[in-house]
């Protein structure tokens, strides 16, 4: 098969979708299919490269400006530089893709692929990543407003078959686009086990000099779904009972609420914020981290899966039919605490660092789990069987004349 994989993000800039996508995109070559991966031009990340044996197209893109809000997302979008309709046509012309795999629902470059298949026939498969939701209410009335008004609509247009990772983006789906069994796919989150297979790249306590006192590793871009608030209220009980408590923060920052409550509360000296780091580095993190809190504001992701395979005990808020077929079982080979609830991850977190043996057990019992049922090879296989399936009931269009 002929696969074009499509994101706004994708490596270097580091995050989960960018990294899931890059990572598949490689597993499909791996299997014999050919890749062209095409995103959004990223600092100095070149126009074209091949990666993973497949080629890298990034198109010319205009940054969102950052207006010194509390949420401030790091988009950029293709579909107003002149040209790059024609160009991405031009390119998927000469590839004469079998099927298209969109990842993100609200990118332009996904709109722009989403049309093309549409007006060549081509199956066009569509992974959602994250959910357009915030505690705020202003943001979260914009954020539904989005969803009703501008993205709902272009997807009733472009009618892809959708891949929802777990249970809260299938509740999420739902509700703001109709979905259903009919044109869904109910995959879980693909983590690359390889890569934590390798040597770690950084002695991260000793660079941040934090010592053998316990350690927190929060990884992920800090954004509304995944605030850090209930982390940063349980910090009080949990330094009054470790007071060397020290939480790490990896992420790209684009709501800061979580600072300004430490501060309010006096335990920001206990937070370590580090930004975005590379992705060779975030086995490193997990290493040094003797508990991982990243998801308390409902689900669990791509950092939470790979802070699991690490053998890291890892907490998350989410719910035992998270991953439809997968068994979760708290305290055995998961660690749940209900969304946004300080207590609870207060009460976990003491409870762990009080019994570091079973502590180790459950870590252990994570790896497996995530090893058997989230391995990328297992979750690309599905994919391919998806596409093939796509293929084979699609009306067949016409091939334009290309370079096949």
């Amino acid at each position: 098969m002929r696969i074009v994989v499509v994101n706004n993000f994708f490596p270097p800039r580091v995050g989960g979708s960018a990294h899931m996508s890059a990572s598949l995109a490689e597993q499909f070559v791996s299997e014999g299919h050919e890749v062209l991966a095409i995103t959004a031009a990223y600092q100095d990340a070149p126009p074209e490269e091949e990666r993973g044996g497949y080629r890298v197209v990034r198109l010319p893109a205009m940054k969102m400006p950052q207006l010194g809000l509390s949420i401030d997302f790091d988009m950029t979008f293709a579909s107003v530089r002149p040209g790059n309709w024609r160009k991405l046509f031009r390119l998927l012309d000469e590839f004469q893709p079998d099927a298209i795999h969109l990842h993100g629902q609200f990118f332009d470059l996904s709109w722009m692929a989403g049309w093309y298949a549409k007006r060549r026939r081509i199956p066009l498969l569509l992974t959602i990543h994250t959910l357009l939701i915030s505690d705020n209410k202003l943001y979260g009335t914009v954020f539904r407003m989005l969803d009703a008004m501008l993205v709902r609509p272009i997807l009733g247009v472009l009618k892809p078959r959708y891949v929802i990772l777990d249970k809260l983006g299938v509740d999420y789906c739902v509700d703001r686009y109709r979905t259903s069994d009919a044109n869904s796919e109910y995959f879980p989150i693909a983590v690359d086990t390889e890569h934590f297979d390798k040597p770690l790249t950084r002695d991260v306590r000793a660079e941040n000099e934090i010592g053998d006192g316990p350690l927190i590793v929060s990884l992920g871009h800090v954004i509304p779904l995944r605030n850090r608030l209930p982390l940063v209220e349980a910090m009080p009980a949990i330094l009054e009972k470790y007071p060397e408590t020290k939480v790490i923060v990896v992420g790209r920052v684009y709501h800061d609420a979580f600072i300004k409550r430490a501060e309010e509360l006096g335990v920001r000296d206990a937070f370590v914020v580090k930004g975005a780091v590379p992705k060779d580095d975030v086995p490193s993190y997990y290493a040094a981290a003797d508990l991982v809190a990243h998801d308390l504001n409902g689900g669990c992701g791509t950092a939470s899966l790979e802070a699991m395979l690490s053998g890291t005990a890892t907490i998350a808020s989410a719910e035992i039919d998270n991953y439809p077929g997968i068994e979760l079982h708290n305290g055995e080979n998961i660690l749940f605490v209900p969304p946004d609830s300080p207590d609870a991850v207060r009460d976990t977190v003491i409870e762990m660092l009080d019994d570091p043996v079973r502590r180790a057990q459950i870590a252990k019992r994570q790896s497996a789990m995530v090893r058997d049922n989230f391995g990328l090879d297992v979750v690309a296989e599905e994919h391919l069987r998806t596409f093939e399936k796509m293929i084979s009931d699609a009306p067949k269009a016409p091939r334009r004349k290309g370079k096949k």
